[in-house]
């Protein structure tokens, strides 16, 4: 491939903004209702409302004691697609945080961009910036595709579980970890 043959990205990556919460809510509401059908109750699922999570998102995007930084992915026209959070670990965590690790805290793509790169052009972006040198999220131990995502991305189960409950039934999530960046070092010897 040349430079004439280089492809313009599907996806800009951006911070989120405040018009963007009504998408982000819808995003992460159908991202739910897809994901985790047969993982949570199914009158959890449907009991979820776009409306009632776009007022949550308002609060806390507004709240400037939170240290999150919101990314969203839109596609050419400018829909958005995708959505992530990050920010410092938090302390949900059963064995307490390391004071300098990051925390993916979510990532969602619409349903029907699920394997087209929005995913991977979020995660990608959320590494790039995280000011830690490890980042950590949480994964339903059922998401079979989830795990697969992140451990494509070097992200792997370091022990941690920690059990939610979604309307009175446990749903276990394990903890995965990898380095922020990856950097590789490369010593040439030169003889002669």
């Amino acid at each position: 491939m040349d430079a004439t043959d280089a492809v313009e990205p599907r996806y800009r990556v951006r911070e989120m903004t405040e018009p963007d919460i009504d998408a982000v809510a819808a995003v992460r509401v159908s991202a739910w209702r897809h994901a985790y059908v047969g993982l949570m109750p199914q009158a959890y699922l449907d009991g979820l409302s776009v409306a009632a999570y776009a007022e949550q998102r308002r609060a806390s995007f507004a709240d400037p004691a939170r240290a999150v930084t919101n990314l969203v992915a839109e596609g050419p026209d400018g829909t958005v697609l995708g959505w992530a959070a990050y920010g410092p670990a938090t302390s949900t965590d059963p064995e307490g945080t390391a004071p300098d690790e990051g925390e993916l805290y979510t990532l969602y793509a619409r349903p029907d961009v699920i394997g087209t790169g929005v995913g991977r052009a979020l995660l990608t972006e959320v590494l790039r910036r995280a000011p830690y040198p490890a980042v950590r999220l949480w994964v339903l131990e059922g998401n079979a595709r989830a795990r697969r995502f992140y451990e494509r991305a070097g992200f792997r189960p370091d022990g941690g579980v920690l059990v939610e409950d979604a309307d009175g039934s446990p749903v276990p999530e394990l903890r995965y970890r990898r380095a922020a960046a990856v950097t590789v070092t490369v010593t040439v010897t030169v003889t002669g």
